[in-house]
């Protein structure tokens, strides 16, 4: 939004956990035309009268499914409770859950729904295949035998656990293998360092958790690796369409062990997709 408002003499800044709250307290005295921010900072912004809800013209609520099921249900029905009645409110969500309908009953005025059919949620131009591992313990190894066979511009792995964040990052640096990690443990200032490296492309290789998925937008990125399936086939479309952003190609590849074949089979009906083998030419692909 920076960038756009550069052209448009617009001032956007961002309220996030992690920063300092004067700092916050400061700009929004200053003026400003757009905020960003995550539910609590927000709050306490408006709660401290830094940011005046009266002068507040639209609220958009983004990833409302993701929110409301990380615990930020309370903090974003204070904001709505502060927010002017004539407010516009703008919710968008990936899922329509039912906490982010009573969302829309509580808070909006006659809303208007636009929804996507399930079977037009489509990745064109990603090439989805799974590798079949047997057992939890030999996937080390095949994720490391795959980054010495490819030549990867850069990739994102993801994995269901903080801890198992910390704990492939420590395998594949002793390994010699050049990795980043982040995750929500982290405090904000870490983590746009980490993604500033991963952007500018001296870092090459992420590994995350479905917390961060929908924040990471780099053009270079050519492969998504499920280290771990997700736990719920929606989050599936967001990981994997971190691959093959603005037009260029990508290859997302699943890890199956024994236990994740219903999962695999429930992913493919929920996108109407098949998922095929990861075929022995996949340099080609990348």
């Amino acid at each position: 939004m920076r960038a756009i408002g550069d052209y448009l003499k617009v001032k956007v800044h961002a309220c996030v956990g992690g920063t300092v709250i004067k700092e916050d307290q400061r700009i929004l005295s200053l003026g400003v035309h757009v905020v960003v921010g995550t539910p609590g900072r927000v709050f306490d912004m408006l709660r401290r009268q830094s940011l005046r809800a009266d002068s507040i013209k639209m609220f958009v609520l983004d990833e409302a499914d993701e929110m409301l099921s990380r615990g930020f249900k309370d903090q974003i029905y204070d904001i709505f409770q502060l927010l002017p009645s004539k407010v516009q409110v703008g919710v968008f969500s990936a899922t329509m859950p039912p906490e982010a309908l009573d969302i829309t009953r509580k808070f909006m005025n006659k809303p208007v729904r636009i929804l996507v059919k399930r079977d037009e949620l489509t990745l064109e131009g990603i090439k989805q295949f799974y590798i079949n591992i047997e057992k939890e313990d030999w996937k080390l190894d095949t994720l490391c035998d795959l980054y010495e066979t490819l030549a990867i511009t850069q990739s994102v792995i993801f994995v269901n656990t903080r801890r198992k964040v910390d704990w492939l990052t420590d395998k594949m640096t002793a390994r010699d293998h050049t990795v980043s990690a982040t995750h929500g443990d982290m405090d904000q200032n870490k983590r746009d360092i980490i993604m500033r490296e991963f952007r500018s492309g001296s870092s090459r290789v992420l590994i995350t958790t479905d917390l961060l998925a929908r924040g990471i937008d780099v053009q270079q990125v050519s492969l998504v690796i499920n280290y771990d399936l997700p736990t719920q086939p929606e989050n599936y479309l967001h990981r994997i369409g971190r691959g093959g952003r603005f037009g260029r190609k990508g290859v997302a590849i699943n890890f199956i062990t024994r236990d994740d074949e219903r999962m695999l089979t429930d992913i493919q009906r929920f996108y109407n997709v098949v998922i095929e083998e990861l075929p022995a030419n996949v340099a080609d692909l990348i």
